[in-house]
């Protein structure tokens, strides 16, 4: 017999928690330019850091954080069971990838070529 575990619905307050969040993130930008010319530019740029930092606290306590959240946990163990090539392998791909570039930029200017040539020959 399969179980099958439920995953909590975003509600109304997961909706509202998301738009507070967005307001916060577009009021820090808003109170970026707003205040242009008459509040110094590092206070500004605090301005913006704090409606992003607000946002992002605010938006993580929604069922959609939680889940972004358990999703980077996942990826970060997931990145740590990745064998990542060695500088020698990495080199001998680059070199591969930049001959076959050069191949087919050959081929296919012989083409572009040759197709010009009988266009000439069929039209001129």
């Amino acid at each position: 017999m399969a179980t099958q575990t439920e995953t909590p619905q975003s509600g109304v307050l997961d909706t509202i928690k998301l738009l507070i969040s967005a307001f916060a993130l577009v009021g820090g930008l808003y109170a970026y330019y707003y205040y242009e010319a008459d509040v110094a530019q590092a206070f500004r740029v605090l301005m913006v850091l704090g409606g992003t930092i607000a946002g992002i606290g605010i938006a993580m306590t929604s069922i959609q954080g939680q889940r972004l959240w358990h999703f980077i946990q996942g990826s970060r163990v997931e990145i740590r069971k990745v064998i990542w090539p060695t500088k020698q392998e990495t080199t001998q791909t680059a070199i591969a990838v930049f001959v076959f570039t050069l191949v087919m930029m050959l081929f296919f200017w012989l083409l572009d070529s040759g197709l010009l040539w009988l266009t000439q020959k069929l039209v001129g």
